[in-house]
């Protein structure tokens, strides 16, 4: 054999070369379906979630039992001798909520014990080299979190399910032209809504920057924020679209694919009370976000420091329900104040016609939750959640024709905003892009 052909053999049996993401424990949750329950019972008009927990012996107080289900994603790129975590992602789902949860955690995040003695091994995409388990202990210290589960999906995993389903329809953000001869890694994808085949999938989840350096805009987040932006989106829509009835016949084969590209500890007995609920998941119930900091140098090399209160008051926020309750409760009078001030009225129902992204750059978890509340109370269709690169100032972008009475209006609720117009306008799926500034009070 020669070396070539033994450098391919070797390289044919790694595993996990990089985290092509899919939302791994519902994909899981979604081919087991197939195992209890036939296309034709679905379209016979029987409801899944009655039907399962009816044959799995549930009753009324079984998902009252069930503690919200949190797994660690994890993505291993192994272009190079040394295999590094290019995504780290947070998945949860809470079936007494119905509602679900991605974070990402950026792969330069500093975790090393000693700043002055820091090395390239102190970023969290190098702990892999010792483990899964090791990634999972620095993200539960990071979040605070009880993560019992991870999964290592295999680029195979994402590129065959993608290809199964038809291909998913995706809004493109921006350009993206990049070429790494030594990776063989060739990104060439046009903006705009399109049909993202298997191939363009792996294009468009490693795409930092260009090869002249350009990135994503600064209020789409840039380079690493911005790559997991569009990780966390395009996980959104392709579960939204793996649930289409269309793709229930092919659950069998997406479970083959599942089981021969993820490398996981979740077995079919840890998820199995949770399959009559999430079969009901609505996406529009999903939040993402990021954990804040910032990037740093230390010791000469290049982290990202996260900012622990920061981080603490963004996991209360995002996986505590209870906590939610309250900040709505306890932003009643701020809420108040602001609507109390308005001049110009909207109709709820002209309101509602409104979609609206809102992103939090202010760097205080609780004030997304305060402004959520707000515009939602008003009739505003807030579409999206999530966080961004810290901005000083509150903008509001326009990405199509927006009344003049509502931007007034909607700056007059948030006391605040500068509106501009969006250069990318036409690729929105939202007619208003909200950025949260620090002089959001």
């Amino acid at each position: 054999m020669s070396r070539k052909e033994r450098n391919e053999e070797k390289k044919h049996k790694k595993k996990h070369k990089v985290l092509k993401v899919i939302l791994a424990i519902l994909l899981i949750i979604l081919v087991s379906i197939g195992g209890f329950v036939s296309y034709s019972t679905y379209v016979n008009g029987w409801g899944w979630q009655g039907l399962l927990a009816t044959m799995m012996g549930h009753n009324q107080e079984t998902v009252k039992e069930l503690e919200e289900l949190k797994v660690l994603l994890l993505g291993v790129s192994t272009d190079i001798d040394s295999k590094l975590t290019d995504t780290i992602m947070v998945a949860s789902y809470n079936p007494k909520t119905q509602s679900a949860v991605l974070l990402s955690v950026p792969r330069d995040t500093f975790v090393g014990k000693s700043k002055t003695s820091a090395n390239s091994y102190d970023k969290i995409n190098a702990l892999y080299q010792k483990g899964p388990e090791k990634t999972l202990e620095a993200v539960n210290e990071i979040t605070g979190l009880d993560i019992k589960y991870y999964a290592v999906i295999d680029n195979q995993a994402l590129i065959k399910t993608v290809d199964e389903i038809g291909g998913v329809e995706f809004d493109v953000p921006i350009k993206m032209k990049y070429d790494d001869p030594s990776q063989d890694l060739h990104i060439n994808l046009q903006p705009g809504l399109q049909k993202i085949d298997g191939e363009k999938a792996e294009q468009l989840l490693r795409f930092r920057h260009n090869n002249n350096g350009t990135s994503y805009s600064s209020e789409y987040g840039d380079n690493d924020i911005g790559r997991m932006r569009t990780q966390r989106e395009f996980i959104s829509e392709t579960i939204k679209q793996t649930l289409q009835l269309k793709n229930v016949m092919k659950l069998g084969n997406l479970a083959e694919i599942v089981y021969e590209n993820v490398e996981t500890n979740v077995k079919l007995s840890d998820v199995k009370d949770y399959l009559p609920y999430a079969v009901e998941f609505n996406i529009e119930n999903l939040k993402t976000g990021a954990v804040p900091g910032a990037p740093t140098m230390i010791n000469k090399l290049s982290f990202f420091e996260y900012n622990k209160s920061e981080t603490k008051k963004l996991i209360e926020e995002l996986f505590d329900a209870d906590g939610d309750d309250s900040a709505s409760t306890s932003n009643t009078s701020s809420s108040s104040t602001s609507e109390s001030s308005t001049t110009t009225k909207i109709p709820t129902s002209e309101a509602a016609k409104v979609k609206i992204e809102l992103l939090n750059g202010s760097g205080n978890s609780k004030l997304l939750t305060e402004a959520t509340n707000l515009l939602k109370k008003k009739g505003y269709n807030v579409y999206k959640t999530g966080t961004t690169a810290s901005s000083s100032k509150t903008s509001i972008v326009v990405n199509s024709d927006v009344k003049e009475d509502v931007l007034n209006n909607i700056k007059e609720l948030l006391d605040t905003g500068t509106v501009t117009n969006s250069a990318t306008s036409s690729q929105s799926k939202t007619d208003l892009t909200i950025i949260l500034g620090k002089d959001y009070k």
